[in-house]
């Protein structure tokens, strides 16, 4: 007696194989067989055939063995920062109704856990309400087991938390007590479920740390097999630096190697496409475990004061908001952004979310539009933002290649990551300005694969699956097999298409048909069923 069978299955099974189509049987959490069960009892049935018979359906120019709709493992989201969010807004909508099962949560050197309060979170985990308070990781465990979200999360530990809970925002070196200190942390939350360290090279304090700290931490991480994940310290001008330091400390460190939302940010770097690749596949060819994920946009998205050098960002949010409101500092730091960039590259930077209500009216409009209304230049606006929405103003950063963002998608070690945290159409998550990838990269990179414009459907779905699977050491996901976990989407691919745009990205994807998230349903014939199982992996 199975739980459930789907029948009548057309398969691909994230191996990269063409389709096949037989009949999936799950009992628990378990795929258990797969063929012929149609003389196989069962407590609940999901019959493919009879479901894509619907008159109303428009027709598919996608058609499969006996079903129009085609059956995948769940998609593991490699990239995202929901970490927070998921104890919030635990039915996930953002993220099942793309076909995802699993979030690698912890990227760009921010995760949820260890903190020592909440005020060590980013402002936008920081100004939600929970369900209750946690500092460590297994605190933070315990926390998500009663919320119970949809989907499953991996958890990565940020070098940023870390470092913030021990040596603060200051600009030096830890101390031989603070890297101990920090150290000890580490490895209790690698114990606790980590999955790996992640760095935002970027971003204060993270930005401060030597080579020698980092290394030290990865180190960790590679004891417990676990992976080293970098948003770098350069996607553009310095990005074939950025990438031989990423590869040099994970060689050091005994880690896998993950390289963040792999990009060549700016126009003027651009050629630098074909350096970058060779870095990497060099290093690959050495027996190195390198790969890296990227969202199929070609605009990125982050916190606005990202754009500040390094001295001003240093000490924390009351100490930058400080300089911010003293005129000799405003004034040097407003010369430098002036220097920067030619004033029109500024076109290319959007605001995102805002925080302060005189600012709503410019989500969604460039800098230079800001700049209009405000009569000043990108750079006043900047820093009004940044001063009136206490350092919370999200952005959105064009200049990447189109060209060059499908043929890192091409790469067969590159996997999908939206690079983004969940969000709802309704609800404390809804209220923000978020990037569309937030709601769209899977259904998007789908479209692309069934229209004919990147890698063939099978490779498209690897990606999204057992190569993720593999890499974040999620051995028993990832595939349709026998002895796998049941997470597993099925979805319409005439009706696959992601929705959410700059100018309204509240919108939910569609084409998922049903969404099996450890053998329970969580979305069935288009719509939630408010049963969750997702849990910690």
């Amino acid at each position: 007696m199975f739980d459930l069978i789907i029948r009548q299955a057309s398969i691909l099974d994230g191996t990269g194989a063409e389709a096949f189509t037989a009949d999936v049987g799950i009992q628990g959490d378990t795929i258990t067989a797969i063929g012929d069960l149609s003389a196989a009892t069962s407590r609940d049935i999901l019959d493919l055939a009879s479901s894509s018979s619907d008159p109303g359906r428009r027709h598919s120019a996608f058609r499969f063995p006996h079903s129009d709709f085609l059956l995948a493992p769940g998609f593991i989201d490699t990239h995202t920062h929901s970490d927070t969010y998921l104890l919030i807004e635990p039915s996930a909508p953002s993220k099942v109704f793309q076909g995802i099962t699993t979030e690698v949560c912890g990227n760009c050197g921010a995760s949820g856990a260890p903190i020592s309060d909440i005020s060590q979170l980013p402002s936008d985990w920081a100004d939600k309400k929970y369900p209750g308070t946690w500092h460590s990781v297994a605190e933070y465990r315990a926390l998500f087991e009663q919320a119970q979200p949809a989907v499953n999360a991996a958890l990565l530990i940020g070098h940023n938390t870390l470092r913030r809970n021990i040596v603060g925002y200051e600009n030096r070196p830890a101390t031989p007590d603070e890297m101990r200190r920090m150290l000890q942390l580490a490895e209790e939350s690698m114990e606790a479920g980590g999955r790996g360290l992640t760095t935002g090279l970027v971003y204060a304090p993270g930005m401060y740390a030597p080579r020698e700290e980092i290394v030290a931490l990865a180190s960790v991480a590679g004891r417990h097999g676990g992976i080293y994940a970098s948003h770098m310290r350069s996607e553009g001008a310095q990005l074939l630096e950025a990438i031989d330091e990423t590869i040099e400390i994970g060689e050091a460190a005994g880690a896998r190697i993950q390289v963040s939302h792999l990009k060549t940010a700016g126009r003027a770097n651009w050629d630098k496409i074909e350096a970058a690749l060779e870095r990497i596949q060099l290093a690959r060819d050495r027996g190195l475990p390198v790969m890296a994920d990227r969202y199929p946009y070609t605009a990125g998205a982050t916190d606005l004061d990202v754009v500040f050098p390094a001295w001003f960002a240093e000490g924390g949010r009351d100490v930058i908001l400080k300089r911010l409101a003293d005129p000799a500092q405003r004034s040097r730091l407003r010369t430098e952004l002036l220097d920067s960039r030619p004033a029109e590259e500024w076109g290319g930077v959007t605001v995102g979310s805002t925080t302060h209500p005189d600012n709503l009216r410019f989500r969604g409009m460039s800098l230079l539009e800001v700049a209009e209304a405000l009569d000043g230049d990108p750079v006043d606006a900047i820093l009004h933002l940044c001063e009136t929405d206490q350092l919370t103003t999200g952005a959105f950063f064009s200049g990447m290649s189109e060209a060059n963002m499908f043929r890192i998608l091409a790469q067969p070690y590159v996997m999908l990551g939206s690079d983004a945290s969940l969000r709802a159409t309704a609800g404390p998550l809804s209220h923000d300005y978020p990037h569309p990838r937030a709601y769209g990269s899977f259904p998007r990179f789908l479209r692309w694969a069934l229209d004919g414009k990147t890698v063939p459907l099978p490779e498209a779905i690897r990606k999204m699956t057992s190569l993720p699977a593999s890499q974040f050491g999620l051995n028993d996901r990832g595939m349709v097999a026998e002895g796998k976990k049941a997470d597993l989407v099925v979805l319409d691919p005439a009706q696959v298409q992601d929705l959410a745009a700059y100018g309204n990205p509240h919108q939910l994807s569609k084409g998922i048909i049903h969404l099996i998230v450890n053998g329970i349903p969580t979305i069935r014939d288009g719509h939630l069923t408010n049963h969750h199982a997702g849990r910690i992996v």
